[in-house]
C-alpha cells in the first residue's frame, strides 16, 4: 500500500517512519510513503501557499491552485501509474472509524491532503474522493491526523503484526461486532490489593470467553453513546 502525503512539513513524518509498525510495514515492504510540499507550487519569489480568504474573517487560507497541482505532480508520477485515492483531512469530514480504515486499506495507494491556517479553499473538494476528520476537535493542522491514518492501515497490512490474530479481538473489530475489547491482565496476579479475576486463571476456556464477551457489551455500552 502506498500513502502520498501532501504536506508543508514533511520533515514532521520522520521520526514517525522511523519506528513502530510504520517502519515495520516499510521493513517488510507492505508500505510506502511519499510526500510532496505544496510550497514547490508555491507563487511569487517567496512561494506563498495561503492568501486572507474573501468576504473577510480571520486568519489565511491555503490556495487551491497550489495543493491541485501538487496532487496531479504526485499522480504524474505515481508507480506502475496507480493515481491514488485522494482524502482530505479535515474537521469537517466524517470521522475516522475502524470500517474507513479497512475501507481505505482495500485502496492500493491514498493520497492525504494536510491543511493549515484556516483550511484549504472550498473548491479543492472538487478534486477530492472523501473527508476525513479525526473527531469533533481542531488541530493546527493535518499531519498528525495522516499519521493516525497511515498508522491504522499500516498494521493491517500482511507480515506486519506479530500475532495477526490479535485484529480479531480487537476494538472495534468486525469479528467482535465492533464492541470495545474486554480488559486485558497479566502477571503479576496481585498488584498493590488489586487482583486479576479468578476466572481468567480458571483454565475454563469457555467460561472465560463468556465472560470476556460480558466485559465488552458491558463496557461499549458505558462508554460508547453509539454501540
Amino acid at each position: 500500500m502506498r500513502f502520498d502525503v501532501v504536506t508543508l512539513f514533511p520533515e514532521l513524518f520522520e521520526p514517525f517512519a522511523s519506528s513502530g509498525m510504520v517502519k515495520r510495514a516499510l521493513d517488510v515492504g507492505e508500505l510506502a510513503l511519499r510526500f510532496k510540499n505544496p510550497r514547490e507550487f508555491g507563487i511569487g519569489k517567496h512561494r506563498g501557499v495561503d492568501d486572507t480568504p474573501y468576504g473577510g474573517g480571520a486568519g489565511m487560507v491555503m490556495r487551491v491552485d497550489c495543493v491541485v497541482p501538487c496532487l496531479e505532480a504526485l499522480d504524474a508520477d505515481a508507480p506502475n501509474g496507480e493515481a491514488a485515492h485522494r482524502v482530505l483531512l479535515s474537521a469537517q469530514g466524517r470521522r475516522l472509524t475502524q470500517a474507513r480504515v479497512q475501507a481505505l486499506g482495500s485502496h492500493r495507494a491514498v493520497a492525504l491532503i494536510c491543511g493549515r491556517y484556516e483550511g484549504i479553499d472550498e473548491r479543492i473538494k472538487s478534486f477530492v474522493a472523501e473527508e476525513l476528520s479525526l473527531g469533533d476537535f481542531v488541530m493546527s493542522g493535518g499531519e498528525i491526523a495522516a499519521m493516525a491514518v497511515i498508522d491504522a492501515c499500516a498494521r493491517l497490512l500482511p507480515g506486519v503484526l506479530g500475532n495477526p490474530e490479535s485484529l480479531a479481538e480487537e476494538s472495534h473489530s468486525p469479528a467482535q461486532g465492533g464492541l470495545l475489547e474486554y480488559p486485558q491482565y497479566t502477571r503479576p496476579v496481585e498488584f498493590r490489593g488489586a487482583r486479576v479475576p479468578d476466572i481468567l486463571l480458571s483454565g475454563d476456556h469457555a467460561r472465560i470467553a463468556a465472560w470476556r464477551r460480558e466485559q465488552a457489551e458491558a463496557r461499549t455500552a458505558a462508554r460508547r453513546e453509539d454501540p
